[in-house]
């Protein structure tokens, strides 16, 4: 079978047994502050576990792209190096939401494996909880009399915690599992050693393949577990594993799921999978892997950044480079042109990729140039590193030295460690792990956040949201929960009915109060936020001591912020006007890429490969204005089965997760019609004008454009307008303003030109001097001196121009401009050459008299302080360096 026939026998059979088939959720995990990326099947189901909303029916199943690259799941160091670890990766699942229990599930899984697939039934195994008394939770008796007459006694095995208990994370749903596991090892191999002695112990060809996991609790912050209200099932079988076992391969790798990726590697480097050369086949295995995830992950909205979850993008996509220029041979960019062929090949189970091609392809391209630059940066400065140790007659490279080069250069310690042995270098390891075990730390601190157990109140089948048509409702406080965070205490609410608004789509959560009486007493709770938590509205208070109050509060009167409200959905309505106006102005490929929008401003990201130039956006933005001026009435149709409304034209953002029916928003069919969860004005006139305020890049292949609307723009025309007024008076009143200035800018070039020219006289009067006080020292010619020079530039320029009349030399200066001490160093390459003699090194050195600090290349360096004072010395220092 095909990789392809073997995910749709999947859902066949789970089609047959009354399932759901549902999409995946996108990579990126949206509204859940506990991931940052889908790492499991079960992480979109989160909330039906936990009874905060309804699922579409009680028996669903699918394939889920997952990504375990960060947390407590996070296999990025193993990938590559064993055959049957990956970053992304699909999860195969069926799930049940209080429907059947471990009895379908265990007989299922069964009927599919040996019957559908046709394997082996004496090559599987499977696990049973043992228990675990800490917890309180029993041995799962139940799953060993299910399974019993199936395998028989003898291939079922015990498993601890560690292996049979799954848990998301620190908090959430949770349940023992009977893991499936099947032994592909050839048959001499099992004649000589049993599969059930090689079961987790992390064997390449005896892996588990499903996991059966029967939710039954919730882990509590306090790390309690509680029965769940109703069982459930949870199933993930890993999409890549069964492939190698229904194709009888030894990895992974082997399977057709990465041989496409891997022949188009072997055509672009010219080396063979499979060979002699062990990191030759880790590269390969490392790239194949690396590219689904990047480019998923891209398509899915999420690009490579230096922040969170985009950083953790940009890490894979640099390892895969890294290894690529490290082992394959490649000097020049080559990631990207794996995408077509991953195109071709989830073209019919993730169309997503295939429709965003172009783009994703042109943002790996420039991460893949801005990586080759960083690389050539961080040799240039290991470089230096090594040249100053040999100097010191060592050859261990410190670890924070190290680090630098992986935090600040992007340099990835195993290639520091790699090139240091060539060069006969070793890296200080313990050193290393040190300064990143402090970075960590001081990460951790700036993200630290505890939150406390929910506080039950009362009973909810959910939260009802009635903020798209009031601005107030009389709600019931169903629970609450204390979060300690660096800037205070806040205390998170949730109503089973609010007009609130919760972050999410761009738009920012709505403020207000809440109104209550307790004991007779009036209380009013200020909301500063509101988050959407899974499908909880969450609304956010930092006032104090309100367990009481919260805990007695009677009905609440839940109040937004009208005023704030409005310019929100004025913002909000101008960016659908916007968009469309961008396809019209730009073209049709403009696509959503991210957007922020308050009630100042609206920021907004796009697919675009090069400068939105001034004409185009006074062409858009006259556009919106139009549309604005027309004061089109907004027509909402909500519940529209999604794949109605795509056919009807709605355009959808990659990356979000929509149900099977979603709410339009249109402002004229033929103009503006997208789908959208926000808040909107009734009428495009309410916008009342627009104005952009810049335009500028994000990442390759993304700009990124902010923009005004209402009052605000009015106000920022304003200060426009005054700045002019001053500009007129302080020009007199020209007639001609532009003209004026115009004239001033051509002046004061003249002036700089004579003044370039009165400087460049005093330095070639200056380098006259210094030619008759150049002394030869041994093998090269020396000049220390205190100079006095019109600018730090003018060191150089004197340096330089030193050099084309004598040979051999080394200058040092010194200078004080504009009352601050300036020194450079100069040494003829040739003498750097010969004698290891560094410019940074020692200007390093002479920095600490002058209270400063400099660098620079191995030939010329500066160094600038603050205690001129300190000249004299350093330059007497240096007299005594050669």
């Amino acid at each position: 079978m095909t990789s392809h026939q073997i995910r749709q026998s999947f859902l066949d059979f789970f089609r047959s047994k009354d399932h759901l088939i549902v999409p995946s959720a996108p990579l990126v995990a949206k509204n859940d502050p506990t991931l940052m990326f889908n790492n499991s099947g079960m992480a979109q189901f989160k909330d039906f576990f936990l009874g905060n909303g309804t699922p579409p029916s009680r028996r669903i199943a699918d394939t889920q792209k997952c990504l375990r690259v960060s947390g407590k799941h996070n296999d990025l160091e193993d990938v590559g190096f064993d055959t049957y670890h990956h970053t992304m990766f699909e999860m195969l699942g069926n799930w049940s939401f209080g429907d059947y229990f471990k009895k379908e599930a265990i007989t299922w899984a069964w009927e599919l494996l040996t019957e559908v697939y046709k394997l082996p039934k004496e090559r599987l195994y499977v696990s049973v909880f043992e228990g675990d008394a800490k917890d309180g939770v029993p041995f799962d008796q139940e799953a060993w009399d299910l399974w019993v007459p199936i395998v028989g006694e003898d291939r079922i095995i015990l498993g601890n915690k560690k292996d049979n208990f799954w848990e998301m994370g620190d908090t959430g749903p949770c349940g023992p599992c009977s893991e499936i596991h099947i032994d592909l090892r050839p048959q001499t191999d099992v004649d000589t050693i049993s599969g059930k002695s090689l079961v987790n112990n992390d064997h390449p060809q005896v892996v588990e393949i499903w996991n059966l996991v029967f939710m039954q609790f919730e882990r509590k912050a306090d790390s309690s577990l509680i029965p769940l209200p109703a069982t459930h099932v949870d199933t993930g079988m890993g999409f890549e594993r069964l492939c190698m076992a229904v194709q009888a391969k030894m990895s992974n790798y082997d399977t057709d799921v990465f041989q496409n990726t891997i022949q188009v590697l072997e055509k672009l480097s010219g080396k063979t999978y499979g060979s002699d050369e062990p990191f030759t086949d880790i590269a390969m295995r490392v790239i194949s892997d690396h590219i689904r995830a990047v480019a998923f992950a891209i398509t899915d909205g999420q690009l490579p950044s230096n922040v969170k979850a985009g950083y953790v993008i940009r890490r894979i996509l640099r390892r895969a480079v890294r290894y690529g220029y490290s082992y394959l041979g490649f000097s020049e960019p080559f990631f990207h042109k794996l995408i077509p062929v991953l195109s071709e090949q989830f073209k019919d189970v993730f169309p997503e990729l295939t429709s965003q091609e172009e783009f994703v392809t042109r943002v790996i391209l420039e991460e893949e140039k801005s990586f080759l630059r960083t690389l050539e940066s961080g040799l240039k400065r290991l470089d230096i590193i090594m040249t100053s140790l040999k100097e010191k007659q060592t050859n261990v490279i410190a670890g924070d030295e190290v680090f630098e080069l992986s935090d600040t250069f992007g340099f990835p310690v195993d290639l520091t460690a790699l090139i240091a042995r060539e060069k006969s270098f070793i890296i200080d390891e313990a050193g290393f792990q040190d300064a990143l075990a402090a970075q960590k730390a001081r990460s951790r601190q700036d993200a630290a956040k505890e939150a406390t157990d929910w506080i039950e109140l009362r009973e909810s089948d959910g939260v009802e949201f009635l903020g798209y048509d009031f601005e107030e409702t009389h709600s019931h406080i169903v629970k609450y929960r204390k979060v300690k965070t660096k800037t205070g205490d806040e205390y998170h609410i949730v109503l089973d009915r609010t007009p609130f608004y919760a972050e999410m789509g761009g738009q920012v959560g709505d403020t207000g109060t809440l109104h209550f009486n307790v004991n007779g007493e009036s209380k009013v709770v200020n909301i500063i936020d509101t988050k959407k938590e899974n499908d909880l509205f969450v609304h956010i208070s930092k006032d104090k001591n309100l367990d009481e109050a919260l805990q007695n509060a009677g009905i609440v009167v839940a109040h937004i912020d009208e005023d704030r409200r409005n310019k929100i959905k004025a913002n909000h309505s101008a960016t659908h006007l916007m968009l469309s106006s961008m396809r019209e102005v730009l073209g049709t490929h403009i696509g959503q890429k991210g957007s922020y929008l308050n009630d100042e401003l609206l920021r907004f990201d796009f697919s675009h490969f090069s400068k939105v130039t001034d004409e185009e956006l006074k062409k858009i933005e006259d556009r919106v204005n139009e549309k604005i001026r027309e004061n089109i009435p907004l027509k909402v149709m909500t519940n529209v089965p999604i794949q109605e409304a795509i056919a009807m034209g709605a355009t959808a953002t990659f990356g979000e997760k929509y149900g099977d029916f979603v709410r339009v928003i249109i402002f004229d069919p033929e103009f503006s019609f997208e789908l959208c969860g926000g808040t909107h004005i009734p009428s495009t006139g309410e916008i009342g004008v627009f104005k952009f305020i810049s335009e500028g890049s994000v990442s390759a292949g993304v700009r990124r454009v902010e923009a005004v609307t209402g009052e605000k723009a009015l106000e920022i025309m304003r200060q426009q307008e005054e700045t002019l007024v001053q500009l007129k008076e302080l020009l007199k009143g020209p007639k001609d303003i532009v003209k004026a200035v115009e004239n001033l800018l051509e002046e004061r070039t003249l002036l700089q030109k004579r003044i370039e020219a009165l400087e460049n006289e005093k330095i070639q009067s200056l380098k006259i001097q210094l030619l008759d006080k150049v002394r030869s020292y041994q093998s090269f010619n020396l000049i220390i001196e205190k100079v006095n020079v019109p600018s730090a530039e003018s060191l150089k320029q004197l340096s330089y121009e030193l050099r084309e009349q004598v040979e051999n030399l080394i200058a040092v200066f010194g200078a004080e401009v504009a009352g601050k001490p300036q020194i450079s160093v100069f040494i003829a390459e040739n003498v750097v050459q010969s004698s290891g003699l560094n410019a940074g090194t020692i200007v390093k050195d002479l920095a600490k008299e002058i209270r400063g600090g400099g660098g620079g290349q191995p030939f010329f360096a500066t160094a600038g302080g603050s205690d001129a004072s300190g000249l004299d010395k350093a330059l007497e220092k240096a007299k005594g360096l050669f």
